[in-house]
């Protein structure tokens, strides 16, 4: 159950990620710039006090690892780190294989 939920949560993920790269066609033929929405703007722009917060307990917590990592991810187009979560959410989720034959319990 729990299993089949990550796994709609993986999708959901995937397809809004595929919902941004369309956004971001659709901006670069409209302007004829290419310019991608990142994941730190697009993260102000729904709710900025939380990104704030995250902030300041990661640096709290680990001060590296705001300049080193997370910045990094915040750069990064918003449709790369969604279809990446949601793939991994995919793979990490997936149903288990089939046993070959049987087994005796």
């Amino acid at each position: 159950m729990i299993r089949g939920f990550f796994r709609l949560i993986g999708l959901l993920l995937l397809a809004c990620g595929f919902v941004f790269l369309v956004y971001d066609g659709a901006r670069w033929v409209a302007d004829q710039s290419l310019r991608f929405t990142q994941f730190g703007q697009f993260w102000n722009d729904i709710n900025q006090s939380s990104q704030q917060a995250f902030r300041a307990w990661v640096e709290s917590k680990a001060p590296w690892l705001w300049t080193s990592v997370v910045k990094l991810v915040l750069d990064q187009p918003v449709f790369a780190v969604l279809g990446v979560l949601g793939i991994l959410l995919l793979l990490l989720f997936r149903p288990r294989k089939p046993l070959i034959g049987y087994a005796r319990d």
